[in-house]
């Protein structure tokens, strides 16, 4: 199977934009993603937010990235322990490797899965498909 890996791009639509008034704190926490490189949770990026100095309540960015999310400007997955996690991502169809311990993210694309999703969705009579894949696993560093 041969694996691409992806070059983000960290493109986030401004506030406005998104049918939400922007604000200063808004505009911070869409800041804030597009300077953190793996995926992090609301309480994560909160924290990141008021070790910076920047005065945005948990609300505000939770809300904030329901909105950004809806737009389609940041990828949402589960961990394993059902906590939702965000990122900005590169605009293309790609798959997530992802270390389960420090959350270090790998933009993949994978020709094969999108192959057997095709196949697997026809066989059945399935149109319209959409899928996700998420990969958890140590990265390099953590395995040592």
């Amino acid at each position: 199977m041969v694996t691409t890996v992806m070059v983000r791009s960290a493109k986030v639509h401004p506030m406005s934009s998104l049918g939400v008034r922007s604000t200063k704190q808004r505009t911070a926490v869409a800041a804030a993603l597009a300077e953190l490189d793996d995926f992090r949770s609301t309480q994560e990026i909160h924290e990141y937010l008021k070790d910076r100095g920047d005065s945005v309540g948990l609300t505000t960015v939770y809300r904030t990235l329901q909105a950004l999310s809806a737009a389609g400007d940041v990828d949402v997955i589960l961990r394993e322990d059902g906590e939702s996690v965000y990122r900005v991502c590169s605009t293309s169809h790609h798959h997530h490797l992802v270390c389960r311990q420090c959350g270090h993210t790998v933009e993949v694309e994978g020709p094969a899965v999108e192959r057997w999703a095709d196949s697997v969705s026809a066989a059945n009579g399935f149109t319209s498909v959409s899928h996700t894949l998420e990969i958890f696993g140590l990265c390099s560093n953590c395995s040592h």
